[in-house]
């Protein structure tokens, strides 16, 4: 028969501390696991003051491409025209931008709401990129940045190549130089992490220009149209497309581009259309016209035999923006140049409408 034997006391105690031993093992190995996949997680979201989270990667669709951005940028850099102004807008000073090549009233290369609102930021000048004779992708390189706005440019799709070796770059949606401002700030916003933000943006800036034409009754359903007209060449002008920021803003204020102009656009990828004298009227549906110009200008276009038969230029219904002046720089509006010169291009507009009899 056989019979059962007792473990001795010694083996059973030692059989006890392994077990305990290896459950701890265990435990510490889940734990260890669960730590990671909780960093990992963590390091998908940026976590804002108000509460709110922004989840990564963030994959933003463009014209020339698809940008991902895998963490909330640090260091922000923009291009060309009036990103700058978005990421200012945000609270957000870029480590550097594009000089300002049009409307500098001094050495600064800045239009005077983007140096007012880094001096109410408190901020120091960025690197700011000079690039007139093309971008200078290594002065872009040296600022070291996270993320590079374009969503209002005209860079090429090598430009893009080259500056996404830099970092991400965010560029337009459809075609070069057709962005409003609201699609500037909706894409800039998002390559920073900071949608919410942008979404506010748009509703501030929204009800100011509200405010602002609510007391300028007249010139709404007016028929507008943005063109470029110069006196040292009448046998041609531009006008410049609903789509352009320009011509959009009209549309913003109230104003309506006349059918006899949006029936002659045929390519939706144009901002402007360039338009022989002897089909000039085009315009003659227009009850302002809105052009960039000198004190000359008026009295050139009202003396020609043809345009100077365009009722709206015939009667002065027409908007002359001194050249390359700050007005005429906030043709091609952003959230700051809107509040800038909100109120001076409204008085003009009143000033044009008035004059319709």
């Amino acid at each position: 028969m056989i019979t059962k034997q007792k473990m001795p006391l010694f083996l059973t105690l030692l059989l006890v501390m392994f077990m305990i031993a290896l459950a701890g093992c265990s435990s510490e190995q889940t734990g260890t696991k669960s730590e990671t996949t909780s960093t990992e997680e963590s390091n998908k979201k940026t976590t804002k003051s108000d509460g709110t989270t922004t989840e990564y990667p963030i994959v933003i669709k463009h014209a020339l491409g698809e940008t991902t951005i895998e963490k909330k940028p640090e260091r922000v850099a923009t291009i060309q025209w009036s990103n700058h102004d978005v990421a200012l807008s945000l609270g957000v000073v870029p480590v550097g931008f594009s000089a300002a090549n049009y409307g500098v009233q001094d050495e600064s290369g800045m239009l005077p709401w983007t140096a007012d609102k880094i001096k109410d930021l408190g901020a120091e000048t960025p690197t700011i990129f000079q690039d007139t004779d093309g971008l200078d992708f290594e002065a872009v390189a040296d600022t070291n940045p996270d993320v590079i706005l374009a969503a209002y440019s005209g860079i090429t799709q090598e430009e893009y190549d080259t500056l996404s070796e830099i970092a991400p770059v965010i560029a337009y949606q459809t075609s070069p130089w057709v962005a409003s401002w609201r699609e500037q700030v909706t894409y800039n916003s998002m390559a920073m992490g900071m949608e919410e933000e942008g979404k506010q943006l748009i509703a501030d800036t929204e009800k100011l220009i509200e405010e602002k034409v609510s007391k300028h009754s007249e010139i709404k359903g007016k028929k507008a149209a943005f063109v470029s007209m110069s006196a040292d060449d009448l046998s041609k002008f531009y006008i410049y497309t609903p789509d352009d920021p320009r011509g959009a803003f009209l549309s913003e204020l109230g104003m309506e581009y006349p059918e006899s102009i949006t029936s002659q656009i045929t390519d939706p990828n144009n901002f402007y259309l360039e338009v022989s004298a002897e089909n000039a009227d085009m315009l003659n549906d227009a009850d302002i016209l809105i052009s960039y110009g000198h004190k000359d200008t008026l009295a050139a276009l009202q003396a020609d035999p043809i345009l100077g038969k365009i009722p709206a230029i015939e009667r002065g219904s027409i908007v002359i923006i001194e050249d390359n002046t700050p007005l005429a720089a906030a043709g091609t509006p952003s959230p700051l140049s809107i509040e800038y010169s909100i109120d001076e291009y409204l008085t003009l507009l009143s000033e044009a409408v008035s004059k319709i009899k």
